[in-house]
């Protein structure tokens, strides 16, 4: 009987460690996403720059 406790606690404890590397790949993901975002911005105020330089020069 005891041993069976301590197999069931190993499972819980592997399945939290299973969710914890879920949430990790969660907040990779989410950050990824936010870096993708960030970089678009920049490239579209690059492109507003651009037009301003083309429009200065008429």
């Amino acid at each position: 009987r005891e041993r069976e406790r301590e197999r069931e606690r190993e499972r819980e404890r592997e399945r939290e460690r299973e969710r914890e590397r879920l949430r990790q790949r969660q907040r990779n993901k989410e950050r990824e996403r936010e870096r993708e975002r960030e970089r678009e911005r920049e490239r579209e105020r690059e492109r507003e720059r651009e037009r301003e330089r083309e429009t200065a020069y008429f």
